[in-house]
This record gives structure tokens, sequence and C-alpha cells, in this order.
């Protein structure tokens, strides 16, 4: 089976899509001749034509705007918005149209619509370039958010978001795009292409939306992570000799609540992991469908390590970034408690 990148299985899912169903249409800010930012697109132009992978002008309202003209009249647009951190702008036109279509027209209308999105930290690109705001779309009623932690499942999941009859937000840990991160950024990285989630079928295939993955087994305590916070919390666990359950989410609405209250009524104890900000964080939330569903088979409350309540610092990265010492001792803390 072929090795990608996430940047080579995520194109991969819109050449598959775009050349099942002519309806689906990529375009954003330097999508089309200069292949994206991050090469997400490359290619796409060349292979489909300038009418179904184009350059939009630099406004985010205007793309996704478009994009809810597009799928009201039959149209599958699939937007790339160049970092998470730039879309809102746009979040007038998610919140208000796209999430809002189907219920305001009684189901006359759908709103088939995908917003490609880089997202978090690691790479240096400080307070504008950093940002997780995943939990801004999990509050919002209508909208599905997808956050993909590796190659196999990133294919998968974008093409199921393609299919998708509603809006989809569609996070990518930048990251992650080039290979599995753990936290310790002083070490060299693994890339995709020797990992086994690297891993991508050719062709045609999904991952279900509102499915979680347990990536580790074990039955001391269940940590919930998505994205890049996967790997750092592997590598915690490692490190601790913690017998750790990890559960990747990569969908968090709809979320596999039925994955987390299984395993945490095995472990008794639970860590939630995750980049974004601490306060009103998707660990927030988290914390309380596990408190509401699993309170008498808690031993210890649950632990949330998250990113700090400021912007995100430049030259304090590695502060910022929560990397495997400080989910480390939010696994010893949970285990001594």
């Amino acid at each position: 089976m072929p090795r990608r990148t996430m940047i080579e299985a995520i194109r991969d899912a819109m050449d598959v899509s775009m050349g099942r169903d002519d309806k689906v249409v990529v375009f954003g800010e330097d999508v089309g001749f200069f292949g994206g930012v991050f090469r997400c697109t490359q290619g796409l132009q060349a292979k489909y034509g300038k009418s179904r992978c184009f350059d939009a002008p630099i406004n985010e309202s205007g793309i996704v705007g478009s994009a809810i003209g597009m799928a009201a009249y039959g149209l599958k647009p699939c937007v790339e918005i160049q970092f998470a951190d730039y879309m809102y702008p746009a979040y007038d036109q998610l919140t208000q149209e796209a999430a809002r279509l189907r219920y305001r027209s009684n189901g006359d209308f759908t709103c088939p619509i995908v917003v490609r999105m880089p997202t978090g930290g690691g790479i240096f690109g400080g307070q504008t370039h950093s940002q997780s705001p995943e939990a801004l779309f999990t509050h919002v009623s209508g909208l599905k958010t997808v956050v993909p932690s590796n190659p196999h499942d990133a294919k998968g999941l974008l093409i199921a978001a393609i299919e998708d009859p509603d809006p989809v937000i569609f996070l990518e840990p930048k990251r992650l795009y080039n290979g599995p991160f753990d936290g310790h950024h002083d070490r060299p990285v693994t890339p995709w292409s020797k990992h086994e989630l690297g891993e991508v079928a050719d062709g045609h295939y999904t991952v279900p939306l509102g499915k979680a993955a347990i990536r580790r087994t074990g039955c001391d305590v269940t940590v919930l992570a998505y994205g890049t916070m996967v790997y750092v919390a592997e590598a915690a666990a490692e490190e601790t000799g913690i017998d750790a359950e990890i559960i990747d989410l990569r969908t968090l609405l709809p979320l596999d609540l039925d994955t987390i209250v299984a395993s945490v009524k095995k472990t008794g104890r639970c860590v939630v992991v995750h980049e974004a900000t601490l306060t009103s964080g998707f660990g927030a939330e988290l914390s309380a469908l596990v408190q509401e569903n699993c309170f008498y088979h808690l031993e210890a409350p649950v632990a949330r390590v998250a990113g700090w309540d400021t912007p995100y610092p430049h030259a304090q990265e590695w502060d910022y970034f929560p990397g495997p010492a400080r989910v480390g001792r939010a696994l010893l803390e949970t285990m001594q408690a």
C-alpha cells in the first residue's frame, strides 16, 4: 500500500472526489495555479480546469459566502481558508448561513460545503498563524467539526466530509502535514513514509464521521486527544510508564461518546489534552460529558492539559505548546489522586 504525507492524502481525497462527482469544486486563496500555501491542491487545476479549481480573492467571507450559494444550487464546494486564524471574517457566514440553511428552509435546501483550514501551532507561526479555534465551531448547531491526526484518516474523513449533505469544518493540524509530532521539538521528525498510519489506499474510501479510534489500549487512565496531541499523549504515556488508553476523537461533532464512556468506565480516570486555550476550550465539554456519564466510575477528578490563556507566543512556543512533560505530570497526578 502506498504511503503518503498528510498533504498528499488530503490532495488525493479531493482528486478522488472531483473525479467521481463533477459537482465538487475547489477554491480559495492561491489554491489554483499555486496549489495552496501548503501545496494541498497542487495539480488539481491542471487536471480539472479553472472552472473546478480556482483562486479566490483575499476575502474569507466572500469565499464561504460564495460556497454557500453554490451549495444551495447543487454544487459541493470544498474551500480552503489559508490558516484557521483567518476564518473570523467568515464566521458570520458559517454560523448564521451555512449552519442554519437546512433548518431555515425546512429541509428544502442543504449546505454540502467543506471548509478546510490548517490549524494549530508548533511551527513558529506566532499568534496569528497558530490558533486552534475548534471550540468556536462545536458550539454551533448545524456544523460538523473534524480534526484528523494522520494521512489515512485525513483522506477517508475528507471524502466523507465532501459527501456529507451538511457543512463540515475540516481542521488540518499543520504540524502533522509531513510527519507525526510527539512534542519533542529537538528531535528529528519521523516522516509518514516510516509510520504505519502513513499507509493510504488508492481510490475511494471513507472514514465515518463520528467514530473515534483507540490508538493505544490501557487500563490505568483514559486520555482524550485529537490532532497533534494524540502523539504527545503517546509520548507521555511511554515516558511515564503509565498504562494509558489513548482515544483519538477524529470527529469532535458528532462525538463518539460511546467509545469515551466505555473507556472511562474501564479505567476510572480521564485526562483531556488539546492545544487550544484552556478556558472554554473543547476539553471543558469533554470533561463535563465524562463527569455526567461516568461519575460513579471515576476514581479521580477529570484533568485537562491545554494551551495557556494567552495569545500564542512566538518566542515562547514550547512553553505554550502542551508537550509530553506537561501531559506526563497530569497523568501522574491523576494516578496519585
